[in-house]
């Protein structure tokens, strides 16, 4: 039986912030947009949660709930440092640890318990680690399989741990909320509920023909959580799939000029990201959001491998000639590439690529 670690920073943006501005502390931090923009909320302190202030939330509502609150634009470089320390104690422990995000992590610790230790106390002394060695708390979740990991480092937020014994699995799943089961949405926990189903209980009781029925093969994976079983293994590399840069506007734009402009900037900075990591993709895409809301992507494949900032920003003028801007106001526009190469497996060159362009 695995012995599986869920590691979650507590409001790990915000606490980065508490901690480097003492004056922040114990005050209610918003780190995202601005209130007077279209930002989103990307995460908040718990002195800000408690006014009902959440991830993902609007900037503007975020301020009407708790217009007291410090918003901060945020310090990603200075995250990804701390991120980079939080997996140095994590990897200590273990090799096989699986990134989530930069606050959170899956490490699978089942071959590397000496002789009398455990997983629980392994967890602890990250825990302990984290706050000594950079002065910030995380929750930790314990349990033989990844859903159960996951779902108990969530229920003594913050600064928490809570183990889930083999034991006491069943019992456990069967009092769980669906919305609380690994994959489950809003929507879906919707449709679970019209079909009267609100617990692990009925999830399991509903069976798995019933299931595949109405979720297709989602049912399937639902139908072995619900039954305890979660088949997916720790998997410490996993490869990224496209590199990708949005800019939200502060009013929407007609100026075809002005969003040229903005596409040079994104396609410099995932240039930049390709680049880092040693990666090149042949499939360009653009991503426009018209101010109805609508979104549309153009994509176009190339023949060569390019990171060129130059060639991806020439392709994505292109593509903005097949799209509706000028015609129509644009609020958001998005670079990305995919259809990645490593050029650590492969030496990759980028080579001058000629396009045809109707702006």
């Amino acid at each position: 039986m695995r012995k599986i670690i869920h590691i979650d920073m507590d409001a790990f943006y915000a606490s980065v912030e508490q901690l480097d501005n003492p004056k922040l502390r114990g005050k209610p931090v918003i780190v995202g947009g601005h209130p007077n923009s279209r930002g989103v909320v990307s995460t908040c302190s718990y002195e800000a949660r408690k006014y009902g202030v959440h991830s993902a939330m609007s900037s503007s509502k975020a301020y009407r709930l708790c217009p007291h609150a410090v918003f901060v634009h945020g310090h990603y470089d200075r995250y990804i440092e701390i991120s980079k320390k939080v997996q140095a104690i994590m990897a200590d422990y273990t090799s096989l640890i699986e990134p989530l995000s930069l606050d959170e992590a899956y490490l699978d610790v089942t071959d590397y318990l000496a002789k009398g230790s455990s997983a629980t106390a392994i967890a602890e002394e990250i825990r302990n680690r984290i706050a000594q060695e950079l002065h910030l708390t995380a929750s930790a979740g314990v349990s033989y399989n990844m859903f159960l990991a996951k779902t108990a480092s969530d229920i003594k937020k913050p600064n928490g741990l809570t183990v889930i014994h083999p034991k006491y699995a069943k019992e456990f799943i069967e009092n769980l909320p669906v919305e609380r089961f690994y994959g489950v949405g809003k929507a879906t926990a919707k449709k679970m509920y019209e079909l009267n189903i609100k617990r692990g209980m009925d999830l399991k009781t509903a069976g798995l023909n019933f299931l595949i029925e109405h979720f297709g093969k989602a049912g399937i994976f639902y139908y072995d959580l619900a039954c305890g079983l979660d088949h997916r293994k720790v998997e410490p590399y996993h490869i990224r799939k496209s590199y990708g840069k949005e800019r939200t506007f502060g009013e929407d734009i007609y100026d075809i000029r002005v969003i040229c402009q903005i596409i040079k900037k994104l396609s410099y900075s995932v240039s930049e990201m390709l680049n880092e990591d040693n990666t090149a993709g042949k499939t360009i895409t653009l991503k426009i959001k018209y101010d109805d809301f609508v979104s549309i992507t153009r994509s176009k494949t190339l023949p060569e491998y390019v990171s060129s900032h130059e060639i991806i920003s020439n392709c994505c003028s292109e593509l903005l000639s097949k799209t509706e801007a000028g015609k129509r106001k644009v609020r958001l526009v998005g670079v990305s590439v995919s259809g990645l190469k490593n050029e650590r497996d492969e030496k990759v060159e980028d080579k001058q690529l000629t396009f045809t362009f109707s702006v």
